[in-house]
This record gives C-alpha cells, structure tokens and sequence, in this order.
C-alpha cells in the first residue's frame, strides 16, 4: 500500500456506530506517526488555549506515545508552540502499579516529556495522575472520576469532554485497558472503572467507552506489523467491539472526530480505496 492520507466521510465507510467522520493517514514508520501525532497535538492543543483557555488531553501509554512525547519536549518546532501553561494532562488509563513502578504509564510519560520539559512551562498542578498505588483498584478508580469531575466542575449527570484523547490499539484490539471482553467494555454509568484483565491476572484503571466517545478529537496511533489484521478488522470489518474494542471508541458529539495514523506495516492490509 502506498502512504497516503485516506478520508473517509461518507455514511459506508463510518465506524459502526460513529456518526462524524473519520480520517485515516498511512505514514512511513512509526517515526512519522509520532511526528504526524506532534503536529495534531500542538494544532488541537494552540485551537483549544484560543477558544477556551485551556486544552485538556488524556494521555496514552506504550512506545508509540513515548515517541510523541519526547518529539513534544525535546524538539522546539513542538515544545515552542504548545501552550503548555494552559495544558492540562490526565490519563486514559494506568497500570495497578505505583508511579514508580516500571510499567507505569505516568512513570513513562514523566521520563519520556515531563522531566524533560524542565524548567518546565507545564505548571504541576496541570498533571492528574490516576492513584493507581492504591490496593483497592476500584477506589483508585471512584476517586479519579471524582478528580475529572472536580476538573470539569460536571456533576453526576454530565459528561466531561477532552479536547484530545490519545490511544494506542493492541494486537488485540484492545484500546486504554478495555480488553476483549472485559467488563469496562460495557460500563456505561461510570467514567473511571476497574476492570480485571485475565490476559495478565491483574486490574486496569481505565476511561469508559462513554468518557473517550465525548472527546473532541481522538487520535489513534496504531503501528507494526502484528496489527495489520486487527487495524482492517476494525476500520473496515462488521461490528465486532467486544472482540475489538477499539472499534467502538469514536467520537460522537457534534464536530468531533476521528483521526487514525498508522504506518505502513500496520496498514498493509487496509483497502486502497476510500470504500472499503
């Protein structure tokens, strides 16, 4: 396949159940598609800061975001033009470890950006991290959605939205830690859940589906190879989003959308043309 941007916006070639556009972009290697994601996050991130005084973004885990993230600290086409005292940082979702663990989500990205931004124009108080060093995994998720709520000053009724959600998508089809089949898939009344992953013996702290489908934009980054079938499965296959998660997180409100950047070993097996 060759790289090209591919925009889908007509009602055949929508995910199932989104009904705003989406776009996807097919891009050399990984590196692009962190260089491609920079660009998004510093457009949505200057667009937000000028209509509302502040941009919201849920960060992702895994090595694809932490090449974005050091793209955003380290290199001044990025740094220089987010406005970063206006950002605010919270999480999609986090291991049940503690931040310092190796495998924490916030761990990776304090390395990968925030100590890298130092002197840092990213006030501290701007960083919500999940609590994820609690042993009870639901408490850890009940008081995070207290602390998006507080945020979002929302009350029990209202749904916050992000300007920007960053995801990944596993193998699996798995996005933030909804898994196949795991219960988060269908929480509908929360916006922070623990779930149990058995893939891994373990709990997730995770957004909901209906916290990332409010989102503003969402912004995919799906790279190598051992996801080829998986990315076609869910751009273009039949609805399957409890066998593939990430095909039911799309934006739904009202000039939101959808973008998925791939590279070329992900998108190998996606069709040529814009209808499928």
């Amino acid at each position: 396949m060759n790289p090209s941007i591919v925009t889908t916006n007509s009602s055949s070639s929508r995910l199932n159940n989104d009904p705003a556009a989406r776009r996807v972009q097919v891009l050399p290697d990984a590196a692009a598609v962190a260089r491609a994601a920079a660009e998004e996050f510093v457009r949505l991130g200057i667009a937000a800061a000028r209509a509302r005084g502040q941009f919201t973004v849920a960060l992702a885990g895994g090595s694809t975001p932490k090449a974005l993230y050091e793209l955003l600290a380290t290199e001044p086409a990025f740094r220089d033009r987010v406005p970063w005292a206006q950002t605010h940082l919270f999480f999609g979702d986090e291991r049940h470890v503690a931040p310092d663990h190796k495998d924490s989500n916030y761990r990776m990205a304090r390395e990968a950006m925030l100590e890298r931004l130092a002197p840092s124009p990213l006030p501290a108080e701007n960083v919500r991290r999940i609590p994820s060093e609690n042993p009870d995994a639901y408490a850890a998720a009940a008081e995070y959605e207290a602390t998006l709520r507080a945020f979002f000053h929302d009350n029990d009724d209202a749904q916050p939205r992000f300007d920007l959600v960053l995801l990944g998508m596993g193998p699996d089809g798995h996005t933030a830690s909804l898994f196949p089949g795991t219960t988060g898939l269908r929480e509908r009344d929360k916006l922070v859940c623990a779930a149990w992953v058995d893939k891994f013996s373990t709990y997730r702290i995770t957004f909901t589906p209906p916290l990332l489908c409010a989102a503003a934009a969402i912004l995919y980054m799906v790279t190598k190879e051992d996801k080829a079938d998986t990315l076609r499965a869910v751009l273009h296959g039949p609805g399957e989003t409890d066998r593939y998660p990430s095909q039911g997180i799309c934006t739904s409100a009202a000039g939101s959308e959808t973008l998925w950047l791939a590279d070329r070993a992900a998108a190998a097996k996606l069709p040529t043309n814009n209808g499928g």
